[in-house]
């Protein structure tokens, strides 16, 4: 099976390892590789003969308006290449609760980007992960006022990248669902909480102060924004924050 991922950043890397070692023709595209998925240059040269495509792209900004275009134009030119070559899986990275935070605009372009894919003519897999792990500490930074970290007590249910790259991996070799997945975490916890495990394990110094308006990319948190909606069957992985802490490099 010939898989192209597009976009080799934190999960496109680990998802070709896991994938070549199935035995599987796989290679993961960056920007470096002369393939712009905006303007659609070097797309269809890209995915001639490939059984599959996964699309882990992201925008290069995060404004408003420009990730819109950003998914919008990408996912439209993909689509269009991968209905010439014959495509018959088209495999997308979104977001647990796109659709229950609309006040950001990075959520918006998201629900946007898997709209097109339901209604395009490829066979299709949306996978919606919550957060991961290894994002926690730009959670943080952003919040940081001073020496000091604000950090909403709203429920987050993060997922180890590793853990993603499993399941992404298993629904890019299998049948598309023409729907959409749900992947999470084992845990339900609050964004202050995770902060403060990571520092105690970093030995960063800042302080976390709990803050019920601590924005997320723009919007504001309850407890049910950001874990697996109800019913919706998501798949749990196995990997809690402590243990992905306690598998990191030890302090000093």
């Amino acid at each position: 099976m010939k898989i192209v991922i597009f976009g080799n950043g934190l999960i496109g890397s680990q998802v070709v390892e896991k994938v070549a070692a199935a035995g599987h023709d796989v290679v993961a595209l960056g920007r470096s590789a002369g393939v712009d998925t905006t303007t659609g240059k070097g797309v269809a040269e890209a995915v001639a003969g490939a059984d599959v495509v996964v699309d882990l792209t992201n925008s290069p900004s995060w404004q408003d308006d420009d990730v819109l275009e950003f998914f919008r134009s990408s996912t439209s030119h993909l689509l269009t290449a991968e209905r010439a070559a014959g495509v018959g899986h088209h495999v997308i990275l979104s977001i647990v609760g796109a659709d229950r935070l609309t006040d950001s605009g990075y959520m918006r372009a998201k629900l946007a980007q898997e709209e097109l894919v339901e209604a395009g003519p490829i066979p299709y897999s949306i996978v919606r992960s919550t957060q991961f792990f290894e994002f926690v500490a730009g959670i943080a930074d952003a919040g940081t006022r001073g020496d000091v970290v604000h950090a909403t007590p709203a429920h987050l249910q993060p997922i180890a990248s590793r853990d993603v790259v499993e399941r992404v991996s298993d629904i890019a070799l299998g049948t598309p669902v023409n729907g959409t997945v749900e992947i999470a975490g084992p845990e339900a916890l609050g964004i202050d909480q995770l902060v403060r495990r990571l520092f105690s394990s970093t030995g960063d110094r800042r302080s976390v102060q709990s803050d019920l308006g601590a924005g997320y990319f723009g919007a504001i948190l309850d407890n049910v924004a950001l874990v697996p909606t109800p019913g919706a069957d998501a798949w749990i992985a196995p990997t809690t924050f402590d243990d992905w802490l306690d598998s990191r490099a030890p302090i000093g």
